[in-house]
């Protein structure tokens, strides 16, 4: 017996250490930098795969290919993750420096889209195209306010009990960028730039009263936005109602993304196989695509979703939390409220939870301006996880091993080539 229970203590020692180390290698340096990349690879990759199962059946019938909107997003991810590679590489000193300027670009942007070049989409005109390409400058004022408002907020963080430092200059620009997007009538976009901003203000330290003040003049403000347009209004009574009975108006939409929902169940009816995708769900590559996914990977497929966007949020959440530059603070919580908050309002909306607002899911809906501008967000707050206290020496140090096993490696197979055919011959 002796024998048979004396080695417990020691295995009980090892698998405590086992939980030590593994508990020790989640407080690594790099931790942040390969959650947030692994997470934004796998949403990037998932994405591209459900636009073109979601699109294929709608671009064959406008162009005669399946694959015509699948090939433009897939054209913009791959100039996007070059350029969120690059953003990692930019230092955080560049990024402060770039506070005003791409704030300055991202209003002449926005002021384009009141030009000739602006196009209208389903009554909201806030793109511009050019020589054939079409793009929403929104999307790149989303990164610009983020950064802007880092640097002026940490330039003013000893002032932010004051209401006089916190409402100039943050009020009247980031006011011009939303009322810029708010006149072109895309509130969805309007609501993601607001919270970008509060995201900001919140973990610069902005004192709760404050925040309680503008939240109410935030909702003030859209209330009066949904009650002066008559689309919105029956959009939010049609949320509101108990039973949805406009079944061929504003509840078309809502109805059909719960029946890809339902039908799903727990597997999906596999991937490609969506009904909904034949005309029946408006935006099944765009706004309701997390609805697609939902029938063709099922409940499995929604949950590795959301599991990968909160993986993503908690990485941002670690930058934040280990970071000592309070510009790095601001501009991720900046960042975080814009990609995680978007799509937990574009869940929700699809689970019928919110009213349609008519924002797309990050990362994996159809849109090339608005993934080439996450990613390159997403690139700069890599660029911030790799500033993290000892996380650069580790991430070089580690490339530097694989380039000597890379070199020593092949150098070892000639000598035991040699030696074992040394041994043939002398057996022979």
């Amino acid at each position: 017996m002796a024998s048979v229970t004396g080695p417990a203590p020691a295995r009980r020692g090892t698998l405590s250490a086992a939980l030590v180390d593994r508990l020790t290698r989640w407080e690594t340096p790099v931790t942040s930098y390969y959650l947030l990349l692994g997470s934004t690879l796998l949403l990037v990759g998932i994405g591209l795969v459900m636009v073109l199962s979601s699109s294929s059946v709608e671009a064959y019938a406008q162009s005669g290919s399946s694959f015509s909107v699948f090939s433009r997003q897939a054209l913009f991810a791959g100039i996007g993750l070059p350029l969120m590679w690059a953003a990692s590489r930019v230092p955080v000193a560049t990024w402060k420096r770039l506070a005003w300027p791409v704030l300055g670009l991202a209003v002449l942007a926005q002021l384009l889209v009141f030009t000739p070049l602006g196009v209208g989409v389903k009554g909201n005109t806030n793109w511009i195209e050019v020589a054939g390409v079409r793009a929403q400058p929104s999307e790149a004022a989303k990164l610009a306010l983020a950064i802007w408002c880092a640097a002026v907020l940490t330039r003013k963080r000893h002032l932010l009990s004051s209401w006089a430092h916190v409402l100039v200059p943050v009020g009247p620009f980031a006011g011009l960028v939303i009322g810029l997007v708010l006149v072109g009538r895309d509130l969805g976009t309007a609501l993601v730039l607001m919270a970008v901003v509060a995201g900001a203000l919140f973990v610069a330290g902005v004192p709760g009263r404050m925040f309680a003040l503008a939240g109410g003049l935030a909702a003030g403000a859209a209330a009066l936005l949904v009650a002066t347009s008559a689309n919105r209004m029956s959009r939010v009574e049609a949320w509101l109602s108990a039973e949805c009975t406009d079944y061929w108006g504003t509840c078309w939409q809502t109805i059909h993304g719960k029946w890809a929902l339902a039908s799903g169940g727990w597997w999906g009816v596999g991937l490609g196989a969506s009904r909904e995708k034949w005309a029946w769900l408006p935006e099944a590559h765009n706004d309701f695509i997390f609805a697609i996914i939902g029938e063709e990977l099922g409940l499995a497929g929604t949950v590795v979703v959301v599991l990968l966007f909160a993986v993503l949020g908690v990485a941002c959440a670690r930058v934040v939390r280990r970071s000592d530059d309070v510009f790095v603070k601001v501009a991720t919580a900046g960042v975080l409220a814009w990609v995680v908050g978007q799509a937990m309002v574009n869940i929700a909306v699809v689970l019928a939870l919110l009213p349609v607002i008519g924002i797309p899911l990050p990362l994996v809906s159809a849109g090339g301006s608005a993934l080439v501008s996450t990613l390159v967000a997403l690139g700069m707050v890599l660029s911030f996880a790799r500033s993290e206290p000892g996380a650069r020496d580790a991430l070089e140090a580690r490339s530097s091993v694989v380039r000597r096993s890379l070199a020593v490696v092949p150098l070892r197979v000639p000598a035991q080539r040699r030696r074992r055919a040394g041994r043939r011959g002398g057996a022979r």
